[in-house]
């Protein structure tokens, strides 16, 4: 049960990818490039590390090295025919395709420290966004010289842009990869595909091939919380990003965030958050 590695095919000839994705989006995986993802055309969940979303069209993210990931469309986007009509382009690089040395430069610190952060994931906005969505649309129609210095136009912005907001915690960096937590991997990975449904502990407990307390204790040391705790502040954190989305009620809000009635819903929302889902939504939503 590791998360696979899915790689996008590169040319012999190309020291870094630039891809116009019209197949269906990879299910959860990982890869050792860095990997800038513009949907185009799609909606439905998101999951960079523990950080679950909803994402729509627009949606910007830069994804570090080996942090696994997943962009997964709603059911309307499969056709019965089997056509995908989601749209996604995706650009990749490894830290070293300009050469051991590039990103160490003085000139390059600012840069340095963003890509750095992207370990946990970004997802960018505001002006920044917009600027870097206006260059990945040309860049799928551009010569390999013009995608080239493109691509140091998308640095030039990550070097200074303050205009982003990191995805998954950092608890989930350092312990998802450990190479001696492999039950812990199987065991957060099932929760985060399938935290809208109803978990029990004895599921963790078949996949870990744990016994209670051992499970019960793991959980707590590698996640710095007990398993129901963190479930419960994935639930929460997936429904205020819903909130913010206004889309649905929130009482549809409830459901899609795994919780089976409104009243518990709004229990435990208030007991996280310290005030109601209706009044997070007020003070979320942008005007």
């Amino acid at each position: 049960m590791k998360v696979p590695e899915i790689r996008l095919f590169k040319e012999p000839d190309q020291s870094f990818i630039v891809y116009h994705e019209k197949k269906p989006f990879s299910p959860w995986h990982h890869h050792p490039e860095y990997e800038l993802v513009l949907i185009k055309k799609g909606k439905g969940r998101r999951m960079v590390g523990d950080h679950i979303a909803h994402f729509k069209d627009s949606d910007l993210v830069l994804v570090g090295p080996d942090t696994p990931h997943e962009w997964l469309c709603d059911k309307e986007f499969f056709l019965t025919n089997g056509e995908f009509t989601g749209e996604g382009i995706v650009i990749q690089f490894t830290h070293d395709f300009l050469g051991e040395k590039f990103f160490n430069i003085h000139e390059n610190k600012a840069l340095r420290l963003f890509l750095a952060g992207s370990s946990r994931g970004y997802e960018i906005y505001g002006q920044s966004k917009s600027q870097i969505v206006s260059l990945m649309h040309k860049m799928i129609k551009m010569s390999d010289t013009d995608r080239f210095y493109s691509l140091f136009s998308i640095f030039k912005i990550f070097s200074s842009t303050t205009e982003f907001n990191v995805l998954s915690s950092p608890i989930f960096r350092e312990s998802f990869w450990l190479k001696d937590n492999e039950p812990m991997q199987k065991a957060l990975q099932y929760i985060i595909q399938n935290f809208q449904k109803q978990i029990q502990v004895n599921d963790l407990l078949q996949i870990t091939n744990m016994s209670y307390s051992s499970f019960c204790n793991s959980f707590k040391y590698s996640y710095r919380m007990p398993f129901k705790e963190y479930l419960l502040n994935m639930r929460i954190g997936y429904a205020c990003r819903l909130l913010t989305d206004a889309a649905k009620s929130i009482s549809e809000i409830a459901y899609d965030s795994g919780f089976e009635n409104l009243s518990n819903f709004n229990r435990q929302f208030r007991k996280i958050k310290d005030i109601t889902p209706s009044q997070f939504q007020k003070q979320n939503i942008p005007r």
